[in-house]
């Protein structure tokens, strides 16, 4: 499975020889997302071709069972129903992490500040 984001210097020429290249080499899944336009495009394979998913929208991969939503963004979520964090969800979760680090070093100075040692 491959899963692409469309960056705004790639052509549709270099797309479709990446495309034709997976193809060749036995790609079961490709998936293209255009985060400009919240475009989401897939292909599957069918014998030896990859064939466009027609109906993409609350698609599930047959590999990973990973489905795909388009509400105002892409929505990835995992068998279980538990959605991807986007990268702006990791980062938050990221800076909680290291103000509830920071926290707990500051309460164990002040344990030890008063004798005591855990």
């Amino acid at each position: 499975m491959v899963f692409e984001i469309l960056l705004p210097g790639n052509t549709k020429v270099e797309m479709d020889k990446k495309r034709d290249f997976y193809e060749k080499y036995g790609l079961e899944e490709y998936y293209l997302y255009d985060p400009e336009t919240n475009n989401l495009q897939g292909w599957t394979r069918v014998n030896q071709s990859l064939v466009p998913i027609a109906n993409i929208n609350g698609w599930t991969s047959p590999r990973l069972q990973i489905k795909f939503v388009l509400t105002t963004t892409l929505e990835i979520s995992f068998p279980d129903g538990r959605k991807f964090l986007t990268p702006v969800e990791l980062e938050q979760r990221a800076q909680q992490a290291e103000l509830e680090r920071q926290r707990y070093q500051e309460l164990l100075k002040q344990l030890r500040d008063r004798g005591i040692e855990i």
